[in-house]
């Protein structure tokens, strides 16, 4: 897969993807998910949440965009104000599971310490400390422990070890059979 010629990089996804479903549907058996940090903006306030940036990983060796367009993006029913995590943020704690033959794995773990600050790619993507209204960004993700592997079931949380409190979402995959 090509480098992108610089980072951040912005992938447009339609908002339609975004879902708080359980089960999402894929074409073939070339996808995976990735926990992310959401930030949402609405109400004249940032929201954070987490997310799952489920991507097709065939695709993405074509064209990164359209692999993402591909799947449906799972996300927590549940958010933070991110006032509430501001002064901590890097203290949190992203993590995932995946359920890869039959048995649950640690997928991701890290500090959100490791991916770029909320607030520069908010300035990074918008210009200036806000999100456009009804605007949803994935914030990054951590390296997949062993390899990037699909799944039947996926599952994210960011923790907060300061306040007490996980943001958790799961779902499962179901894969539809790829004609060629």
């Amino acid at each position: 897969m090509p480098r992108p010629k610089s980072t951040p990089v912005f992938y447009r996804v339609a908002a339609s993807l975004l879902t708080t479903s359980d089960k999402i549907e894929v074409l073939g058996e070339n996808s995976s998910g990735e926990v992310e940090c959401i930030l949402h903006f609405a109400n004249d306030e940032i929201w954070v949440g987490v997310g799952s940036d489920h991507t097709d990983r065939k695709l993405e060796t074509i064209g990164v965009a359209v692999s993402k367009q591909m799947c449906a993006k799972p996300i927590s029913k549940e958010v933070w104000p991110f006032a509430d995590v501001a002064t901590h943020w890097d203290a949190l704690i992203l993590r995932s599971f995946a359920q890869i033959d039959g048995e649950r794995r640690l997928y991701q773990e890290g500090a959100v310490a490791s991916i770029r600050a909320p607030q520069e790619l908010v300035r990074l993507y918008a210009g200036n400390d806000r999100l456009p209204p009804g605007t949803s960004m994935f914030c990054g993700t951590l390296p997949a422990l062993g390899g990037i592997a699909p799944a039947s079931m996926f599952e994210m949380e960011i923790e907060d070890p300061v306040l007490r409190r996980k943001l958790v979402h799961r779902y499962r995959i179901e894969t539809l059979p790829q004609e060629e």
